[in-house]
């Protein structure tokens, strides 16, 4: 088996701090000192793995988008029908580990760096895509013409439970999924 080098474990390392340090303090107004400490090793050594603090922010978001899209193939694959899908695309978004504090506080984070950043923004739009195009599966053979309006509105919806979770400091999954769950019992037939 080959040895794990060096570099991607301080790579991980920074990842994780750059998420649990723009947590702590809601927004991007963190220095790339802030991260590497929090990851245990010196700020040349974050600069040297990804240049700058927005390009290590990318990778935790990339990081985010990977934990996000493994918890959505998880549940899926365990989805018999359509209601069954819909339900895990939903728990997807609001697993414990989606729907922590500091990865809320990240998400809202890089929908305001996707505003001015083209590789965020790129991001943003494979996720957005990748939601509703499951969200799409699942609604159309229960919402016929209507899934994709319903799915434009979960979409949305999910995203102000997010902010809501972020401007509050209070991420409870069980209840931002029951939310949407709620929303979805009223529409679809």
């Amino acid at each position: 088996m080959p040895k794990l080098g060096v570099e991607p474990i301080r790579k991980a390392a920074l990842i994780n701090a750059a998420i649990a340090t723009v947590g702590r303090a809601g927004s991007l107004d963190v220095t790339v000192a802030q991260i590497a400490r929090e990851a245990g090793m010196s700020s040349a050594l974050a600069h040297h793995y990804f240049g700058s603090k927005e390009r290590i922010f990318l990778a935790a978001m990339r990081h985010i988008l990977t934990q996000y899209a493994e918890s959505a193939r998880e549940l899926l694959k365990d989805a018999p029908d359509p209601q069954e899908r819909l339900r895990a695309v939903v728990r997807a978004n609001f697993t414990p580990q989606n729907f922590a504090r500091e990865t809320v506080a990240a998400w809202l984070n890089f929908y305001a760096l996707a505003l001015v950043e083209p590789e965020a923004a790129r991001l943003l739009r494979i996720y957005h895509r990748r939601l509703r195009s499951n969200l799409l599966v699942a609604l159309r053979p229960l919402a016929g013409a209507g899934a994709e309006r319903i799915a434009r509105t979960v979409g949305a919806l999910i995203d102000g439970l997010y902010l809501r979770a972020a401007l509050s400091n209070e991420a409870d999954a069980a209840a931002a999924e029951r939310t949407t769950m709620d929303y979805l019992e009223k529409v679809l037939p």
